[in-house]
């Protein structure tokens, strides 16, 4: 089974016998009878399959295709926060490493952090990692009193409120869809504008009587918007909102991946056993 993520490549994307999000990515992996998944995504994500399926061999085509998000927080790091809120439940971003999602209560996509902070008691204390700008959207949503990381994608993060006001007067017909890692967002969008995880802006065409979009994330998701929706326009907020380490993987490296089985993602047992307990819980919300 080939996954692909929504900021592959098109070649790539086109050759995945699924397409999607973090979330749905995880719930496919673990819902297939294939023994082999090739993971076209980034190291965390093939981590969360590899957590989710110990049964099964999971193949990220390259070692180098990383995440500057989950880079932002280390397991000291974490832990050092933990001891200055003691009793704080701990809401880790799919975007962090499985040792930091072991360090957890709590995973949580963009499509879910809502519900998965809405799940928890309201005297609880709340800690959010690593992204700012979703835990940030987080809080505004649920009105709960979020500690936020200073964590950002080093993509999502560039693009400015400015240049949404911009789209918006250039593209007056236009519905905006906006990501919530994004360091564009202000109470002001998150209440007007469409705030929605890579699927959902997948989604969202199919039920908009708009023609045209303005769709602020990662560019490699206009391939599969284009594909599913050929009589609607997608201009992109950012051209040049690009996600390194996602092109990191080309079809060449698909193929071989396939051919030799490279390069298995696993993670250690006792580690895996403490991140599962998190993830299980986000899925269990999604």
């Amino acid at each position: 089974m080939i996954l692909a993520h929504n900021y592959q490549i098109g070649e790539v994307q086109d050759v995945a016998d699924f397409v999607g999000d973090s979330l749905g990515l995880s719930q496919k992996a673990a819902q297939v009878d294939a023994k082999i998944i090739v993971f076209c995504g980034v190291h965390f994500m093939a981590e969360t399959a590899s957590i989710l399926c110990p049964d099964k061999t999971v193949l990220l085509p390259d070692r180098e295709a990383g995440c500057s998000l989950s880079d932002m927080i280390t397991v000291p790091a974490l832990r050092e926060w933990k001891a200055e809120h003691p009793g704080a439940v701990v809401v880790a971003y799919v975007n962090t490493s499985a040792a930091v999602k072991a360090e957890s209560d709590y995973c949580c996509t963009s499509s879910n952090a809502v519900k998965v902070v809405e799940s928890i008691p309201k005297d609880k204390e709340i800690l959010f990692v690593p992204d700012m700008y979703l835990g940030s959207f987080v809080r505004e949503k649920t009105g709960r009193p979020i500690h936020l990381w200073p964590g950002y994608c080093g993509v999502h993060s560039q693009i400015p409120t400015d240049r949404i006001s911009q789209m918006k007067k250039e593209h007056p017909q236009a519905e905006m869809l906006i990501h919530p890692e994004c360091g564009c967002l202000t109470p002001q969008l998150i209440h007007v504008d469409q705030i929605l995880s890579t699927e959902g802006i997948v989604r969202r065409p199919a039920v908009s009587k708009a023609t045209e979009f303005i769709v602020a994330t990662e560019t490699g998701i206009l391939h599969r918007l284009q594909k599913t929706y050929p009589d609607k326009h997608f201009i992109p907020v950012m051209g040049d909102a690009v996600c390194g380490y996602m092109k990191h993987i080309t079809l060449e490296k698909v193929l071989w991946s396939l051919e030799d089985l490279v390069y298995e993602i696993k993670v250690p047992a006792d580690v895996a056993a403490k991140a599962r307990t998190a993830i299980d819980r986000m899925m269990a919300i999604a």
